[in-house]
């Protein structure tokens, strides 16, 4: 079967190239949102050290100091296999352990307010990249989800935990599978936490995961949840940038 993918027995063929001189970095933040990048270029003191390449384009990965500490921070792409790849790359341009993702998801309840931040506690692997990662299971555990919920109520800030559903087929969530997925726990839907949290597990790395609650599925019709050109409250909203900065603090105190 084609979810009997993961052999740990025989080496990869392509291996991420390690560099002996790499700068160490305290962790790694990743955004989705462009308008997040222009938001910490503008507004952070920003160190390119490095950057990775795929058909789309140059990646450009930038080094933050704040607060005594040094956070490399990238954009990343959609979609489990290309944002697994990006992590995967990063392994030759700089060194460490700790890894933030946040980002906007679907939510799959209608009690959960817009805005509030979501903290994946597992992740269904409707996807394909987890299963060359990881033995073939219907879940993954996100271990961090507790440490992201204490930073979270320390700092106030709203949040729910609960699973999440990783789909690579956003147009294909069906009101069968939804009703599914969300009798089972999950509040979110997206598309790379299954994947890396895989990853991170394969290769001795620590994910914090969290996710903004977006679009709603949870009703009659699909709702976006946002009017035209608005950021706040959104996987757009730079507020959880800070969020994400503040937390890298949080994990490497």
């Amino acid at each position: 079967m084609i979810t009997d993918s993961f052999d740990s027995l025989t080496p990869a063929i392509i291996q991420p190239q390690r560099r002996e001189d790499a700068p160490k970095e305290d962790a790694c933040i990743l955004t989705f949102s462009w308008q997040i990048e222009q938001f910490v270029l503008n507004h952070y003191d920003c160190r390119k050290i490095g950057s990775f390449w795929f058909a789309t384009g140059e990646t450009p990965v930038y080094e933050i100091a704040y607060k005594g500490k040094h956070f490399a921070f990238y954009k990343t792409y959609v979609g489990a296999p290309a944002c697994v790849g990006t992590v995967e790359d990063t392994l030759g341009i700089f060194e460490t352990k700790n890894y933030i993702l946040f980002g906007g998801a679907g939510c799959l309840n209608k009690e959960i307010a817009h805005g509030k931040v979501m903290i994946p506690t597992a992740a269904y692997r409707d996807e394909g990249t987890s299963y060359h990662y990881a033995p073939a299971a219907d879940w993954i555990t996100v271990p961090n989800a507790d440490t992201v919920a204490r930073f979270m109520q320390e700092n106030g800030i709203p949040y729910v935990l609960g699973k999440t559903w990783t789909t690579d087929a956003f147009y294909r969530e069906t009101r069968g599978n939804f009703e599914k997925r969300k009798a089972e726990g999950c509040v979110s839907v997206e598309m790379e936490c299954a994947a890396v949290q895989a990853l991170c597990d394969f290769r001795g790395l620590n994910l914090y995961a969290f996710f903004t609650s977006g679009d709603l599925l949870d009703a009659p019709q699909w709702d976006e949840r946002k009017k035209d050109g608005q950021t706040a409250g959104t996987q757009h909203d730079a507020g959880h940038f800070d969020i994400a900065l503040e937390l890298a603090c949080f994990i490497t105190d």
